[in-house]
C-alpha cells in the first residue's frame, strides 16, 4: 500500500535555491502553513527574509518569508521535514549530498531534478535507491510542461506527480495543487524521469537549429523526430505497458522546452549555434543547462543499447567532440523525415 500523507501535519522542504526550486517554494507556500528550504548562502537567506523574494533567481515570485524555515545546513532541513523535494542541478548534486550526515530513514524523497548524475550515468531516484537504500515506495518524481517564470506569474500550469503507488501519488499531489497549478498522477517513475532528461537534449538541438537559420518547418520535423527518439529510448530501455508518451508530462514538456522563450536549454543551444564556446555560453547564461550534461550521460547509456538516436548523437558530436554545428546538422537532415 502506498504511503498516506496527512497534509495538515506533514512537513515539506525544498533542497535547492535556483529558479525551479523557488517556484516550488512558491507553490508549497500556497498549500502549506510552513515550508523548509535549504539555501546554501546566508546572504541569500537574509535577503529573502528582508524582501520576500529570492535575490538571484525568479525575483518576480513573491514569497512569505515569515512562513519559511531556511537554513544553510542541509542536515537541519532534512531533520525538519517529512517530505524532501530535491531541486539541485544534477551536476552539483553529489557535492551537496556529501554534506549529508543525518539519516534519510522514514523520509519521503521527491525529485524535481531535470538531469542525470554526471559520470555515474544514473538518475536521482536510482541514486537514492542504490546509495541510501530508499525503497521506491518512498520516492516520487514531479515534472511537466512547467517553466518557473510562469509559476511566478501564476499562469495556469500542469504538473505530473509520479510515485510507484497510485494512492501515494494522489496524496502527494495535493501539496502541489493550487489555483494556478493543476496536478495529474502517474506510476511510471522511470519513464517520467528519463523523459525530462531527454527533452533537454532536444531543446538544445532546437536552439542550435534556430541559430543556424533553419525555419519553423524544419523545427516541426526536428521536434517530431525527437519525440519518436525519446519514445524509442524509453520503451527499449525500460518497457512499461501503461506508458503513454502522448500525455502532457511527456510530449507537452518536450514541446514547451523546445519552443518556449523561457527554455534555458534552447537558449544554450542558440548560443552554441551562433558560435559561442561551451564555457562562454554557460557563463553568459549564469544558469545550468541540464541538457549539456545529459547529452554525455545518454550517449554512454546508449552504448549498451545501440539505439538509433541521430538527434541525441548529433548533439554529442557538437557539444563533446566539438564538431561544426552547421556540418553536423547538414548530415542530421538526412536522418529526419
Amino acid at each position: 500500500m502506498g504511503r498516506v500523507f496527512d497534509n495538515n501535519n506533514t512537513k515539506y522542504a525544498v533542497i535547492g535555491s535556483g529558479s525551479w526550486a523557488t517556484a516550488l517554494i512558491k507553490i508549497l507556500l500556497d498549500t502549506q502553513s510552513e515550508v523548509g528550504w535549504f539555501v546554501r548562502e546566508q546572504d541569500m537567506i537574509d535577503s529573502i527574509m528582508e524582501n520576500n523574494r529570492n535575490p538571484k533567481y525568479l525575483q518576480a515570485a513573491e514569497l512569505d518569508a515569515s512562513r519559511l524555515y531556511m537554513n544553510t545546513d542541509i542536515n537541519k532541513i532534512v531533520e525538519y521535514a517529512d517530505v524532501l523535494v530535491f531541486c539541485i542541478p544534477s551536476t552539483y548534486f553529489i557535492s551537496e549530498m556529501i554534506r549529508l550526515s543525518v539519516s534519510l530513514e522514514n523520509k519521503f524523497i521527491v525529485t524535481a531534478i531535470k538531469g542525470l548524475i554526471p559520470e555515474r550515468n544514473i538518475s536521482i531516484t536510482e541514486y537514492f535507491n542504490r546509495i541510501h537504500q530508499i525503497p521506491y515506495d518512498n520516492i516520487g518524481v514531479i515534472a511537466g510542461p512547467v517553466h518557473a517564470e510562469e509559476v511566478a506569474m501564476e499562469r495556469l500550469s500542469y504538473l505530473c506527480v509520479t510515485c510507484k503507488k497510485e494512492r501515494t501519488a494522489l496524496n502527494l499531489a495535493e501539496a502541489f495543487n493550487c489555483s494556478y497549478m493543476r496536478t495529474s498522477i502517474g506510476t511510471d517513475i522511470y519513464g517520467l524521469e528519463y523523459a525530462v532528461v531527454l527533452k533537454n537534449i532536444y531543446a538544445i538541438a532546437t536552439g542550435v537549429s534556430r541559430a543556424l537559420g533553419y525555419g519553423d518547418n524544419f523545427q516541426a520535423v526536428l521536434v517530431s523526430c525527437a519525440y519518436q527518439e525519446m519514445r524509442l529510448f524509453l520503451n527499449r530501455t525500460y518497457p512499461e505497458k501503461s506508458r503513454n508518451t502522448a500525455q502532457s508530462a511527456f510530449l507537452g514538456d518536450l514541446l514547451v522546452t523546445c519552443y518556449s522563450q523561457f527554455s534555458r536549454n534552447r537558449s544554450f543551444g542558440n548560443m552554441v549555434g551562433q558560435g559561442y564556446s561551451i564555457k562562454a555560453a554557460q557563463l553568459e547564461m549564469n544558469m545550468v543547462a541540464e541538457g549539456y550534461y545529459a547529452t554525455a550521460c545518454i550517449h554512454e547509456i546508449n552504448r549498451k543499447y545501440n539505439l538509433h538516436m541521430p538527434i541525441a548523437e548529433a548533439m554529442y558530436k557538437i557539444l563533446y567532440e566539438f564538431r561544426s554545428p552547421a556540418i553536423v546538422f547538414k548530415a542530421l537532415c538526412q536522418h529526419l523525415k
